[in-house]
Formats: structure tokens, C-alpha cells, sequence
């Protein structure tokens, strides 16, 4: 409910495609999104945007947390994004990103170092068989923010 209320005010179009946080550890966020009405295309597959949000809130909350944890404000940022299709898209898809660690190593060398730090991470897109069907990397910065 609380996740709801969260993207219906800062992501509605989270909200409108339907994606949930499934799975949420210190090392591993999973997300889903439905192959439905509001996700699919033309082409009868899901459209690569909303593939690409998905993806980047399994990476996303992660940061989040992270941030949330720091001992000062810092500022966190999509600084580049590059992503592999490999499949059609075609059933609801499953977005895991298992690396955490990276990402609060990142925020601690940025609050220790009062420097931007910068971490590339890995989410990537299954579908209901299991098979890949798209791989982003996100390219994360990371900053104390001036006092």
C-alpha cells in the first residue's frame, strides 16, 4: 500500500505500468512489470521504456537505501544508461540487480572522500520462462551535498 501511494506521488507512470518491488535485501532488489495494455507496443512486446523504468528501480532502490543511510545528505543521479535486448518481451518481466555491495561502497567512498563517486550496476530482465530478455547497465554518481 505504502509502495502504491509512493509512485502514485513521485512515479505515476510506475503506478500506471504496474511495477512492484518484489524482493528488496541489502545485495538484491527485484522488480516486476506486467505485459499488459499499459506496457505493450505495437509490436505485441513490451515497449523498451518501460523496461528500462523497471530496470532502473531494481538498481534504484538499492541507491536509494544506501543514500538513506549515509551519515550525510548525498545526492545520487543516473549520470548513463546502456542496455541489450536480447528477447521479445512478450510475458511479465522480472528485473534483478544483485549488486548492493557496489552500490554502498560507492555512497561510503563518497561521503569519506567528500568526492562524487560513480558505479556501474547490472539489472537484468527475465521473463516468466526464465530466458533473458534484456540486460542495462546504469551508471550511478553519488555526492555529499554542500552544506
Amino acid at each position: 500500500w505504502k509502495l502504491s501511494m509512493y509512485f502514485l506521488k513521485n512515479m505515476p507512470m510506475g503506478f500506471i505500468n504496474g511495477l512492484r518491488v518484489t524482493d528488496f535485501t541489502d545485495d538484491t532488489a527485484i522488480v516486476t512489470v506486467p505485459f499488459n495494455y499499459w506496457t505493450k507496443n505495437p509490436f505485441r512486446s513490451m515497449y523498451f521504456a518501460v523496461q528500462s523504468m523497471a530496470a532502473e528501480l531494481s538498481s534504484g532502490v538499492i541507491a536509494l537505501e544506501a543514500v538513506k543511510n549515509a551519515q550525510v545528505p548525498v545526492s545520487m543521479l543516473v549520470l548513463n544508461m546502456k542496455a541489450d535486448f536480447q528477447k521479445k518481451a512478450r510475458t511479465k518481466i522480472k528485473f534483478v540487480c544483485n549488486d548492493g555491495q557496489e552500490i554502498r561502497q560507492a555512497v561510503a567512498k563518497s561521503v569519506e572522500t567528500n568526492e562524487g563517486q560513480t558505479v556501474t550496476v547490472t539489472s537484468t530482465g527475465y521473463d516468466m520462462q526464465g530466458d533473458i530478455v534484456s540486460v542495462f547497465n546504469f551508471t550511478w554518481t553519488f555526492k555529499p551535498k554542500n552544506k
